[in-house]
């Protein structure tokens, strides 16, 4: 087996008193979606937050690619670390159009000017191998429907060419034709040989497009498994307590 593209090992996170993460655990694989799935306030997202530097860790090791990532980093300095991500809000701008979103942060310039050419080229691009359909790459992403948005937002994350891809909540406020998109999206990003880490409460979604699961608990890693090798009434059971967690007393 090749190894992890991302790897987090005993990762503590509190707020105060309050514990987000008590002790987080993950091996993310390339060519592989990763889902991650736990009850409301399980600390999923605190878990992403965690891995793109808006939060820092207090304690555990985390692992890009074989190198250590510093717990106290910039997320706006994530691709250079070699993550891309969707939020759940998307952080689109809406004022802009769709060309100029997906160029946010990589703006093709010609003699120090904007080539809005170049840029409306690329978006194009991009859209037609993930099979996105839009009149016009000038539309205001305002004026886009929610789940337009949203693979617009995962369109962007692609075109960064990233070795982890990390993906929150992609399908929750989507329809069945725009989840089945994303689900194909992500199809084809795993023989690129990308990791696709995703946050999901959509289990359906999950057992389709995930390769590996891991469920937590109470901010703490409950166990992983293997899609192929579990079911849907197991990873409930980790999820609700009914499953008691790898390694637990019996």
């Amino acid at each position: 087996m090749a190894d992890p593209v991302l790897v987090l090992e005993g990762v503590k996170k509190s707020f105060g008193s309050v514990s987000a993460l008590e002790n987080m655990s993950l091996a993310a694989y390339p060519g592989e979606m990763h889902a991650i799935v736990g009850d409301n306030g399980a600390g999923k997202s605190t878990a992403i937050k965690i891995i793109t530097g808006v939060h820092s860790a207090d304690e555990g090791e985390l692992r890009l690619l074989g190198e250590a990532l510093p717990h106290r980093r910039s997320p706006a300095h994530l691709g250079d670390h070699g993550i891309a991500v969707v939020y759940q809000d998307l952080a689109l701008v809406e004022c802009l159009d769709i060309a100029t979103n997906l160029s946010l942060g990589r703006l093709p310039t010609r003699f120090g000017i904007l080539d809005r050419k170049r840029m409306r080229r690329e978006a194009g691009a991009v859209l037609a191998d993930l099979k996105v359909r839009v009149t016009d790459v000038d539309t205001p992403v305002g004026l886009l429907s929610g789940g337009q948005r949203q693979i617009i937002a995962i369109a962007r994350a692609v075109r960064l060419d990233k070795p982890l891809v990390l993906l929150d909540e992609p399908t929750a406020a989507l329809g069945v034709q725009e989840t089945a998109h994303v689900g194909e999206i992500i199809e084809e990003l795993k023989p690129t040989g990308k990791a696709v880490v995703c946050v999901s409460h959509d289990l359906d979604f999950v057992f389709r497009h995930a390769d590996r699961i891991t469920v937590l608990r109470l901010g703490t890693t409950v166990g992983t498994r293997l899609v192929a090798q579990t079911t849907r009434s197991e990873i409930v059971g980790m999820i609700t307590g009914a499953v008691a967690a790898d390694g637990a007393a019996e």
